[in-house]
């Protein structure tokens, strides 16, 4: 596979550009910058710090049969490390997701009924990683998001993975690690070619995709990424992502009382 040493970061409009869809045919993800301002930022986050009190003192232990990760920061207070379905608990999140701009990623799924999966899969997933002790969020093993599918014996259905990067990320702070052009391979590079969340080792493949707060990135549910732990202790460790699936195919929303995903039951399993 050809190595990728760069590459373009692009702004995401109404509709994909020729040059857009042809890079993510080729390799299988798109980084776009400033997709919301500093300012959205930050009501975002405060809007994920009240979904957070509000968890915490309701006890939540689960959402929708997807469990909530919870976590130490680095003052030692609890913390939500690992949010699901966020968006159905703040009208801020909701608002967010129905950003028309949204809309112009349904092509790359390459399939009709395209729609952001607010209440499909986990839903809107905020990621909070910060490397302190206490902390059960400071990493992730290399994965595809497509693994799913195959645990419940269907075909692999057409995936994009968006994440909106609420804090600065250098590659020298860890943070996603993709490997292009993955989303083309083999069912059995897809299922064989790395170990499932165990192998957090660095691939002479992989590309570090380095953030500014508000970028977005898409990535082919097929392609095969991690998240680099941190090497920085504390503070300057705190990376907070949330990723929203869009998706194609027969709606199907969970509820309240939907069963627990077999492939969640090991979420614990995750630091």
């Amino acid at each position: 596979m050809a190595l990728l040493p760069t590459y373009p970061r692009f702004t995401l409009g109404t509709t994909l550009t020729a040059e857009q869809r042809e890079f993510f045919r080729q390799h299988g993800f798109l980084h776009f910058r400033a997709f919301v301002s500093p300012e959205q930022v930050q009501q975002i986050l405060a809007a994920t710090e009240a979904v957070q009190a509000r968890w915490l003192a309701e006890g939540v232990e689960k959402v929708n049969g997807v469990p909530i990760k919870y976590g130490k920061d680095v003052d030692g207070s609890r913390i939500v490390q690992r949010f699901a379905f966020a968006s159905q608990h703040s009208p801020v999140l909701h608002e967010l997701l129905q950003d028309p701009r949204f809309e112009a990623l349904f092509p790359l799924l390459e399939a009709p009924n395209g729609r952001v999966g607010e209440n499909e899969k986990d839903g809107l997933v905020i990621n909070h990683y910060v490397n302190v002790p206490g902390s059960e969020f400071s990493q992730m093993g290399w994965h595809t998001d497509s693994l799913r599918d195959v645990f419940y014996g269907k075909r692999i259905g057409p995936m994009l993975n968006v994440g909106l990067h609420l804090d600065g990320t250098a590659a020298t702070n860890g943070g996603l690690r993709i490997i292009p052009g993955t989303h083309r391979q083999s069912l059995h590079q897809l299922l064989f070619r790395k170990k499932y969340y165990k192998d957090v080792s660095y691939d002479p493949h992989e590309l570090a995709v380095e953030t500014q707060p508000g970028d977005l990135t898409v990535h082919d549910g097929r392609m095969w990424h991690r998240v680099a732990q941190s090497p920085l202790v504390g503070e300057a460790s705190r990376r907070r992502v949330m990723y929203v699936p869009v998706i194609s195919g027969k709606y199907a929303p969970k509820q309240p009382d939907s069963p627990t995903p077999f492939y969640l039951r090991f979420l614990h399993l995750v630091k």
